[in-house]
């Protein structure tokens, strides 16, 4: 919101009109891989999503005209007749543009932009009013307002202005994502600006630009991995990221998987195939449930971090160039405490720590959250977007969320995909949430001296009762390969 918008309209001019894009890829220009990547990101959240408009006016008559307006052109608009009304909708809302008058009763126009800066960053503004003057004008653009207009407002004046600040709203967003988005497309979005959220983007984004091992630790569902990829892409490098999720992989094959393997090497090994480490090679490897990695594999992962060589199974010794990444939900100091991992390949990846806070330590992130994932879900599943309803809403804030944000995405889309009038209300949530039942919600007890069999037992039992029997679901909410759920309770 700070740029000037006569250089962004330019900027977005130049990088539609310029031709040969063929030898602008290959120099790096950064407009052309701009477009090149929004293009073929067409399915994904960012370029498919419906431009959200939020329109501030005092005068009701005027905000129910732009309402209507504004959705018959496509757009997902809503309302506000103040700035304290508005600046709630921004924070509980993905919201693209905001267009606002200018002379309010109370706080005006200018004083919502400079709340907007820490509410919603992001959002782009374009200002109204019927007293402008050039000065008001220059006030406005000056505290970063996208454009400025005069009442009467001139429809297609209007549609284009917020489809211009929408388009510029979303370079922004590429440009500050593009590297993550060239070297995996899929990679999902990081959302929130809880303090403890930011807190740990902030360490990631200092930490990227180095070559230091760096160490994510937290719970199953807070988005390690997410946090993860955001290193890579603000890293620089130029190589993949590969990611390795341990516990999914049975320990005999972890250490062909990681190092590779000769043709020959052992039984079943009909070709030679390259390793994860190789693969990595100029970028970043991730290492996901690193605490899960057998005594054998952390001696040889060790030697890698120590030496920068490593042997592929039947092979010779080769030069290992990766920056290394980690994660775990497991405590490794206890582990190394108990003599279940090694002490010096805890220091080798405890040189900085990244925490990933639990959802129910970011609240305020909760309705971010759910307004994100009703917009990916609809899409997904072809559905009208949900409107939450405040009683819905105030649950699932308070709602523990043992499971994180992995937890709470399943439950939203359980209602998009169940959904009967258009409204996510509470009778659409899982009942877990509604109605936490014998303590805390997603809580369970037992008697001192239970044995750890039937704890475990019960404790996966319970998790699939809540997925409604689906082992994968409730995989990912242990944290656990789904083979051990169906090694302990079979098929039932």
């Amino acid at each position: 919101m700070r740029h000037n918008a006569r250089f962004v309209r330019g900027a977005v001019r130049d990088a539609t009109a310029m031709p040969g894009t063929g030898s602008a890829l290959s120099r790096g220009d950064p407009r052309i891989i701009l477009r090149t990547v929004a293009q073929t990101l067409a399915g994904s959240s960012e370029a498919a999503e419906t431009t959200t408009v939020l329109v501030v006016d005092d005068d009701r008559a005027n905000l129910e005209s732009l309402e209507k307006l504004l959705t018959r052109e496509g757009m997902r608009v809503l309302v506000a007749d103040s700035v304290r009304q508005a600046l709630e909708l921004a924070r509980t809302h993905r919201v693209h543009v905001v267009l606002t008058d200018l002379m309010m009763p109370g706080s005006d126009g200018l004083e919502l932009l400079e709340a907007l800066e820490t509410v919603s960053p992001d959002s782009e503004v374009v200002v109204m009013t019927a007293y402008g003057t050039i000065e008001t004008a220059v006030e406005a653009m000056r505290r970063g307002a996208y454009d400025f207009l005069e009442k009467p407002l001139r429809r297609v004046h209007l549609v284009k202005t917020i489809r211009k600040a929408a388009e510029r709203r979303s370079l922004v967003a590429e440009n500050r994502t593009l590297r993550e988005e060239l070297s995996a497309l899929r990679a999902r979005p990081i959302v929130g600006s809880s303090p403890a959220l930011r807190h740990a983007l902030q360490i990631a984004r200092q930490a990227a630009p180095s070559s230091a091992t760096v160490l994510i630790v937290g719970e199953s569902g807070t988005g390690k991995e997410l946090v993860a990829r955001l290193l890579h892409a603000e890293s620089g490098r130029t190589g993949a990221f590969v990611p390795v999720h341990l516990a999914a992989l049975p320990e005999t094959i972890v250490e062909a998987e990681l190092f590779g393997h000769e043709k020959g090497a052992f039984t079943g090994a009909h070709a030679r195939r390259e390793g994860r480490i190789a693969q990595a090679a100029g970028g970043t490897l991730f290492l996901d449930e690193v605490g899960d990695l057998s005594p054998a594999v952390q001696v040889k992962l060790l030697r890698v971090l120590q030496e920068g060589e490593y042997e592929p199974l039947g092979g010779r010794t080769q030069r290992a160039s990766f920056r290394l990444v980690a994660a775990t939900h497991r405590d490794l100091r206890e582990m190394v405490r108990a003599g279940e991992f090694r002490e010096d390949l805890y220091y080798r990846l405890h040189v900085i720590t990244i925490s990933c806070p639990p959802l129910r330590e970011r609240r305020d992130d909760v309705p971010l959250l759910v307004d994100h994932f009703l917009d990916v879900y609809a899409r997904k599943n072809d559905r009208t977007r949900l409107e939450v309803t405040r009683e819905a809403l105030d649950r699932l804030i308070a709602y523990e969320w043992p499971g994180n944000v992995r937890e709470l995405e399943n439950a939203v889309e359980r209602a998009v995909v169940l959904d009967r009038d258009g409204r996510l209300g509470l009778d659409d949530l899982p009942p877990s949430v509604v109605e936490p039942a014998g303590g805390p919600a997603g809580m369970l007890s037992f008697a001192i001296g239970t044995p750890l069999d039937e704890i475990e037992r019960r404790v996966i039992a319970a998790t699939l009762a809540h997925t409604g029997g689906d082992k994968q679901a409730a995989a990912r909410l242990l944290g656990i390969s789904a083979r051990t759920i169906y090694r302990r309770v079979g098929t039932e």
